[in-house]
């Protein structure tokens, strides 16, 4: 009996994980056919006709576009690539930064063109998600046509305006609302399907094989909006640390797959039975009375999938942070049981501005649909080139098949990257420009941070010979009573703090904590293994070294961190209580040294001074933080 109610217990645990999955997940995905199919044919050059032939062609392609690129690679493949359990394209950055040094350093830069165009997604999916439910309004309702823009825009402005709450009220709803919506994709397919069986031979490969050989340049094109079916593929990968394998790969097969192949082949039937139904084959599918319900289930829909986007951009900006490719960002940790559910403000509200502006600017889903695309696949062949580095240099898996494996995948996705070109003119310049000041953001900071640091280690000297003058000078130091804790990153070299604090205050504390934060590339470390503390040989002199090391997941808690110190070091309790924090403000000044050119210097200096207070980021208590300042070159 006890078996037996362990059994129903995983059983509900699984099912409660995959409903979940389901919610989160495939948000994105799982609203493409709002506005995928509609693109491919009512495109203002190249548009596939309403033709048997046409429509059967653009079928198939949809068909074995989401499976080759959904259920073989991420589904099948790409989800075996974890980070100690966790997904995304930074957790593959930090995967093969383990990998030979030869081969590191372009592999990263790859990852940061990746990381950087999920940025242009984010901005696009939640305006190209929303707007194109709203326009449900053109069929159900004509007469409210002018207001599809103001009502997507209040209900995307409202999305924003309450990121700072979390989602987790909200997102216990995710899982049943994204039931219904997936069982109304399926229900509506299957009812046009019924109606004209023919339409699932666009199943056969055989029909994208002559789509694409007797219309090559109507089918190049038409895979630039076939593409759009597969928008979200990333979330698959991204939230395994959330689920795990098991739950996202039966909420895809057994729901989500099979509802979109339904709605997709019903959307293809109804086009080739009433040809004017391109305006709109998603919502024409849906009987007249259930048109409203219908704009409102998508809305709902839609905001869940923004909401699925939004959250990944603000940890991918958290990982980003914690692996050195940006500035301390002030990041709001949302759940005290989920760790990686973050908020950015600056993130957000940044996304909000570009969010709204693209709906203005593009004003439906039409034409953001010429936008979309382009950073999906871009960040596509790039997971792809990661992932078999990974499986040859980790895994260990034959050359011939990482090959064989890479060369197929890949032209898939330069296929479609290719196709997507052609939106270039036509708004696809909007992600592409994104993407490139993303890129020389993150790459500006990662150079100008380099060159900060070996400026400052020549600064700070060697912490042997700083105790040994502290030892030798006359009259002594004074010692304070207490502790005092000195934040640093290299344990060889002094803190400027605390070489500060001896010669112009002249007074040593009797406990002299050094703690040097280390991120290392894993979501987050085992408490067991959170602290390493050394005297370094001057226990005699009062001075700890203290090695903290947090994932990129985790907040870097610095008071909580010195709890463990007490634990492990048998330390006084009280002197870590009652210790003073010392931080170092540094101003960087730009010269005519090399290294950077001197815009991006310019740059990086903006950085520098905009980002987030370092007593705030370690959660240093006020009352008892010192700021010392210091002067380093550029």
């Amino acid at each position: 009996m006890a078996g037996h109610g362990r059994d129903q217990a995983r059983t509900a645990g699984g099912a409660a994980l995959t409903l979940g999955a389901l919610g989160v997940v495939f948000g994105d995905i799982g609203t493409s056919p709002l506005y995928a199919l509609q693109a491919a044919f009512s495109a203002d050059h190249h548009a596939v006709a309403s033709t048997h032939d046409g429509v059967y062609g653009v079928i198939s392609l949809v068909f074995w576009t989401i499976t080759l690129v959904v259920s073989v690679k991420y589904v099948t493949l790409i989800l075996r690539a974890d980070n100690d359990g966790e997904g995304g394209i930074m957790a593959l950055i930090a995967l093969v930064q383990r990998t030979s040094a030869a081969t590191r350093g372009t592999l990263v830069a790859l990852g940061i063109v990746g990381a950087s165009l999920f940025y242009g997604d984010g901005m696009i999916t939640p305006a190209i998600s929303v707007l194109s439910a709203v326009e449900g309004l053109d069929v159900a309702a004509p007469g409210l046509s002018s207001l599809i823009v103001p009502i997507s825009l209040t209900v995307l402005v409202g999305l924003f305006a309450i990121q700072r709450y979390g989602t987790g009220a909200v997102g216990r709803l995710f899982g049943p609302v994204m039931s219904v919506w997936f069982a109304a994709l399926a229900l509506s397919g299957v009812s046009e399907v019924t109606q004209h069986p023919g339409i699932l031979r666009a199943l056969s490969p055989s029909y994208a094989t002559a789509f694409l050989v007797h219309q090559p340049g109507v089918a190049f094109v038409a895979l630039g909006s076939v593409v759009l079916t597969v928008t979200g593929a990333e979330a698959l990968y991204a939230d395994i640390g959330h689920f795990g394998r098991p739950p996202i790969r039966r909420a895809w097969f057994l729901i989500a797959f099979p509802a979109l192949i339904l709605n997709y082949l019903g959307q293809g039937a109804l086009v080739i039975a009433t040809p004017a139904a391109i305006d709109n084959p998603f919502f024409l599918l849906i009987p007249h009375w259930a048109r409203i319900p219908m704009v409102v289930l998508a809305t709902f829909a839609t905001v869940i999938a923004s909401q699925a986007v939004i959250s990944g951009t603000f940890s991918l900006t958290h990982q980003a942070v914690q692996l050195g490719f940006l500035p301390r960002l002030s990041v709001r940790h949302t759940s005290s049981r989920a760790p990686g559910r973050v908020y950015v403000p600056a993130v957000n509200w940044a996304l909000c501005v570009a969010v709204a502006a693209l709906v203005v600017g593009f004003g439906s889903s039409s034409a953001l649909a010429s936008a979309y695309g382009i950073a999906v696949t871009g960040t596509m062949a790039i997971t792809t080139i990661l992932f078999f580095v990974v499986v040859r240099e980790r895994w260990r898996k034959p050359l011939w098949l990482v090959v064989a494996g890479a060369a197929a995948f890949v032209t898939v996705d330069l296929t479609l990257f290719s196709a997507s070109l052609a939106k270039v003119p036509h708004g696809g310049w909007v992600p592409l420009a994104t993407g490139l000041a993303v890129f020389t953001i993150l790459t500006t900071w990662r150079k100008g941070h380099e060159i900060v640091i070996a400026n400052r280690v020549r600064e700070e000297g060697p912490l042997h010979a700083f105790v040994e003058e502290v030892r030798a000078v006359e009259p002594p130091v004074h010692r304070a009573p207490g502790a005092a804790v000195f934040l640093h990153s290299d344990p060889d070299t002094t803190p400027l703090a605390l070489r500060q604090n001896v010669e112009h205050n002249h007074v040593l504390h009797r406990r002299v904590f050094i703690v040097s934060i280390e991120s290392v590339n894993v979501p987050r470390v085992d408490p067991a293994h959170r602290v390493v503390i050394d005297d370094l040989g001057y226990r005699d002199d009062g001075l700890t070294l203290v090695t903290a090391h947090f994932g990129y997941r985790e907040p870097q808690d610095l008071p909580g961190t010195l709890d463990l110190v007490v634990e492990e070091g048998g330390e006084r309790a009280t002197d870590v209580e009652r210790a003073s924090y010392f931080v170092s403000r540094i101003t960087v000044v730009v010269t005519d040294a090399p290294g950077m050119r001197r815009w991006r210097k310019s740059l990086f200096i903006f950085m520098w001074r905009n980002q987030a207070d370092a007593a705030g980021w370690f959660n240093l208590p006020d009352e008892r933080t010192v700021t010392m300042g210091a002067l380093i070159e550029l």
